[in-house]
């Protein structure tokens, strides 16, 4: 366990010890009488000892800091997803949001949607169904979720199901759940809150999705296009009939003799199921994009197009469908598709919900939207704002100025895969991974507006200003340098082809030190930016993503490699002097006095002490359950882009590490106090009996219920211990 971690103190019941660690000659006491011994200790150690054990303590444990980030502050305050699908019921449209679990929202408003509630499932949300006071969630890998929605402000996960292949699809009807999971897996439902397998069909292709139309299922069933089965004894399903569509069918809906499937590149495909043991092609009409959902009403089949949006179908005439109307929805894709009343309802990718007025199904119309998912990938920080990057939104502007509720002011969007950003008085210096330097005036935080660009020949990826020049790391192009003194005219003026994959990048004076991937750090002279030089470099042991400085330490995540310290006094001549293997893929840094912060991908936040270049150490953590792609730290804080979380704000102001304070003895238990807690972190007592050996041995482990806390050693008994204390991550 690293020794940085610890609030170490040593005590002796039997002994004094000295400010320098050594024996108290002149504190004799006898063997004899060991409760005096322990009373007199105590006393002792109140009145003489508090600046000889805090100097021992030090010694052993490091740095007098160490303690977990403590998460304050979060936008948009719930995991982000990308709506797949989505189901209406009455007010409200209940969103499947892949990471982000079910979203709830108000709908009684088409014009305002507003989310009232969600739950975060274990899997990956794709689909979902709703009957009475409960909505059924595919969440892929762990199955079926069964979630109460009787409050929709506060649905609560109920029940599961998880012994399927993987669930993508799921219909409800008369007490069971039909889940397409590759094959057709029936669960009894009739109790939510302990779902049953009932039955199973095999299907020959890949189940996607199930609709449920008196004793049938009709299953989009991949490669095998539409397959029928016979449900009318839910613990036995029979395979009846099937027919294989042109494409590869995603999803399908049922209205009265006839089975719209959504085919993919097939389009739409109209399938008559009079006959379910020989279900026949109908009609068909091939959409623009490519069909991933399918709703029908009335006369009208409404497509979830993917890249083409939303399309209408009339399929009043099952042998001759004909389009109708369509309308491009903003997002990545259109994946998920319900229809009610007046209105198409999509959930659009990382653009969230998408609310569409198809009252003239020929001109369907935009109402509103409302973003669930996104990929934040950058943070920058300059005074009350926090600017999140997120690669398909663009730049968002977020109000920091109470950091416990961060507030949405601004955005600026994506031209094509926003990836960086720095903020330099009143302007934004965004890289888009096609479109390079984009420069937008934040001057107005709620209305960013864009003021120039400049197209780099590479993958803009990264990008740091000083003075009138910005230096963009461009991906295999290496460096390239960019006078913004004229910010409506940004002009190439020099660059340098580093040997690896440029992606982060910082300036001091002369220099700009590249995170150039696989080639390590790169060292660059600029002081002639129409000319700039390789200097030295240092090709680490992992990927170099991203770097900041320390004096005259450079601090490199390198991705696989953890941390790595990098002494750059020399800059021709760069070397290794320590590192820290983090748990995770360090993907960004930043430096904050002693501290290097990491955003370490699927292992969250980590925080590193660097006081000692040569031998870093561990002194905190939070796993964000996202995945961490950069940090920025300012003042008391430290903002994290996390692609689930968004912006995790976290404080970092130096809590001080565990101090024990004193410890008590009765009936052979020595009870431990302690203080400069967190109310909620975990803290370890561990006990030695001889401190050269260096053999520490655990108490117990237990949060610590506020600033102070205490455990107690029941094993202690009459012989000599000393005893540390130090934080759990």
């Amino acid at each position: 366990m690293a020794q940085d971690r610890r609030g170490c103190r040593v005590i002796p019941p039997l002994a004094g010890r000295t400010e320098d660690g050594g024996a108290e000659k002149s504190t004799m006491i006898g063997k004899e009488d060991t409760m005096k011994a322990r009373e007199h200790f105590m006393r002792f150690t109140k009145v003489h000892y508090g600046g000889a054990l805090l100097a021992l303590s030090l010694a052993l444990a490091g740095p007098a800091r160490g303690a977990d980030p403590v998460l304050i502050g979060q936008w948009p305050g719930w995991p982000l997803g990308d709506a797949e699908g989505v189901a209406v019921e009455g007010s409200y449209a209940y969103v499947a949001a892949g990471t982000g679990g079910l979203y709830i929202f108000d709908v009684s408003d088409p014009a305002d949607p507003q989310r009232v509630g969600g739950c975060a499932t274990p899997g990956w949300a794709h689909r979902v169904a709703v009957s009475g006071n409960y909505a059924y969630v595919a969440d892929d890998f762990a199955g079926l979720q069964v979630i109460d929605v009787s409050d929709p402000a506060s649905p609560q996960l109920v029940g599961s199901y998880q012994g399927l292949g993987g669930a993508w699809g799921v219909a409800v009807s008369s007490g069971y759940a039909y889940v397409a999971d590759g094959d057709l897996t029936v669960i009894d439902v009739s109790d939510p809150t302990n779902p049953q397998w009932a039955g199973y069909c095999y299907t020959s292709g890949f189940a996607n999705d199930v609709a449920i139309s008196s004793n049938y299922a009709c299953v989009a069933n991949g490669e095998t296009g539409l397959q029928v089965i016979d449900v009318s004894n839910p613990a036995s399903p029979q395979w009846l009939g099937g027919y294989d569509t042109l494409g590869y069918a995603y999803s399908v809906a049922v209205s009265g003799s006839y089975a719209c499937v959504a085919d993919g590149g097939g389009g739409l495909q109209v399938i008559d199921i009079s006959n379910p043991a020989s279900p026949q092609l109908a009609g068909s009409y091939f959409t623009p994009g490519f069909a991933n959902d399918v709703a029908v009403r009335g006369d009208y089949a409404y497509v979830a197009d993917d890249f083409a949006g939303l399309q209408v179908i009339d399929v009043s005439n099952p042998a001759n469908p004909q389009w109708v109307g369509s309308y491009n929805t903003s997002g990545y894709a259109a994946l998920g598709v319900a229809v009610s009343t007046n209105y198409a309802y999509v959930a659009n990718g990382f653009a969230g919900l998408q609310v569409i007025d198809v009252s003239d199904p020929a001109e369907p119309l935009w109402k509103s939207e409302y973003p669930t998912g996104g990929a934040a990938r950058n943070v920058a920080v300059n005074g009350n704002y926090a600017y999140l990057v997120d690669v398909d939104k663009g730049l968002l502007v977020l109000d920091t100025s109470d950091p416990a509720h961060p507030q949405s002011a601004g955005r600026y969007p994506a031209i094509s895969l926003a990836q960086d950003a720095v903020v330099d008085g009143n302007y934004a210096y965004l890289v888009d991974q096609f479109a390079g330097l984009q420069i937008i005036n934040v001057s107005n935080p709620a209305s960013p507006q864009w003021l120039g660009g400049y197209d780099t020949s590479g993958d803009a990826y990264g990008v740091a200003v000083n003075g009138n020049y910005a230096y963009i790391a461009d991906g295999e192009e290496g460096l390239q340098v960019i006078d913004v003194s004229n910010p409506a005219s940004p002009q190439r003026v020099g660059g340098y082809d580093t040997s690896g994959i440029a992606r982060g990048v910082v300036v001091r004076s002369n220099y700009v030190y590249v995170a150039d991937e696989d080639a390590g750090l790169q060292i660059i002279d600029v002081s002639n930016p129409a000319n700039p030089q390789w200097v030295g470099g240092y090709n680490t042991s992992g990927d170099a993503y991203d770097v900041a400085l320390r004096g005259n330490y450079a601090c490199v995540a390198d991705r696989g490699a953890g941390l790595q310290v990098i002494d750059i006094s020399n800059p021709a001549n760069p070397q290794r002097v320590g590192g820290y293997d983090t748990s995770g893929n360090a993907q960004g840094v930043a430096v904050s006095g002693n501290y290097a912060y990491i955003a370490d991908g699927e292992e969250g936040l980590q925080v590193i002490d660097v006081s000692n270049p040569a031998s870093p150490q561990q002194v905190g953590g939070f796993a964000t359950g996202g995945i961490a792609y950069d940090v920025a730290v300012s003042g008391n804080y430290a903002y994290v882009a996390d692609e689930v979380g968004g912006l995790m704000i976290f404080e970092v102001s130096g809590v001080l590490r565990p101090q024990i304070t004193s410890i008590t003895h009765a009936s052979g238990a020595a009870t431990v106090y302690y203080t400069n807690t967190l109310p909620g972190t975990n803290y370890t007592l561990e006990y030695c009996t001889n401190l050269s050996s260096g053999i520490w041995q655990p108490v117990g482990t237990q949060p610590a219920g506020g600033t102070s806390a205490s455990q107690t050693d029941l094993a202690a008994g009459g012989t000599q211990r000393y005893y540390r204390v130090y934080y759990q991550p």
